[in-house]
């Protein structure tokens, strides 16, 4: 799997996440500045409501960008030996059911349909992440989300 593509294709989704809570903005400021929500009396809100909301938008925006520049700038290692950032592992879990994870800096949990395969992104923040970060090929890594507890040996490291 060509990890270089694969950092691509989550470039682009974040680039469309970035699309969407930019458009998400412009409408909160629209809806702030309308002749609409306007205050009749000193309780109605529906302006200030509307403004938090654009508030908000405009920070979901900036943390989209933040994390566009952290994607571009992640340094994919060439023949890794252990669970680095830019790697890609394949691992299996007790059912012989083969699972593929993209470990970066950010954007944890999006789920990228990548050459027919399922690949999730895994930060070092999360348990899986911590689990995996410095393990090698064969070693195997449990963590606990809850109640449930997940293994998983790792076939491969690239």
């Amino acid at each position: 799997m060509n990890k270089l593509e694969l950092k691509q294709t989550i470039l682009g989704l974040l680039q469309q996440k970035w699309s969407i809570a930019q458009n998400s903005v412009q409408r909160a400021i629209e809806s702030a500045t309308d002749e609409e929500t306007v205050p009749e009396h000193k309780y109605d809100t529906l302006a200030l409501e509307a403004s938090y909301l654009a508030h908000g938008q405009a920070m979901r925006v900036q943390e989209c960008e933040q994390e566009i520049r952290t994607m571009s700038d992640l340094v994919l290692p060439t023949a890794p030996d252990k669970v680095t950032l830019g790697t890609l592992v394949t691992a299996v879990d007790l059912e012989d059911k083969e699972k593929t994870f993209f470990v970066a800096p950010c954007a944890g949990g999006l789920k990228v349909n990548f050459g027919g395969e399922e690949v999730v992104v895994v930060t070092f923040e999360s348990p899986l992440g911590r689990s995996l970060k410095g393990k090698s090929v064969g070693d195997e890594v449990s963590y606990q989300v809850s109640d449930t507890m997940f293994s998983y040996e790792i076939e491969t490291i690239s």
